[in-house]
């Protein structure tokens, strides 16, 4: 009922930027907290950054100052502006919602996108 696209994502050279925008349709009534999450190779997924419906935002030490996460809740779009880019950067960028949802009744879960993959060379 909720579908989730990831776009935005590529290579690029370390130091350069790229911004990642995440669409949520479907039978949507609201979306609570957004979060972009991240697995590279060999590893586990991690929270990369995440976002309220009122705007307070959270990241993850290793982006502090590089990374920036927006949503437009009037198009029920977020977005990751990653800026000075590094190797360890690269991984699969996935999109998670807490989406409340209408069907026979109004109910609240989680949904992921089908990731975005960005690669950062040195």
């Amino acid at each position: 009922q909720v579908q989730l696209v990831e776009s935005g994502g590529g290579l690029v050279q370390a130091g350069g930027s790229l911004r990642l925008s995440c669409a949520a349709s479907g039978s949507i009534v609201s979306i609570n907290t957004m979060g972009w999450y991240r697995q590279a190779p060999g590893k586990q997924r991690e929270l990369v950054a995440d976002i309220t419906s009122g705007g307070n935002t959270n990241y993850v030490d290793s982006v502090k100052g590089r990374f920036t996460i927006s949503r437009d809740n009037a198009k029920n779009t977020m977005y990751l502006q990653m800026n000075s880019l590094k190797p360890e950067d690269t991984g699969v960028y996935y999109c998670n919602a807490d989406v409340t949802v209408v069907g026979i009744m109004y109910y609240t879960r989680k949904y992921w996108g089908q990731g975005t993959q960005v690669t950062v060379s040195s």
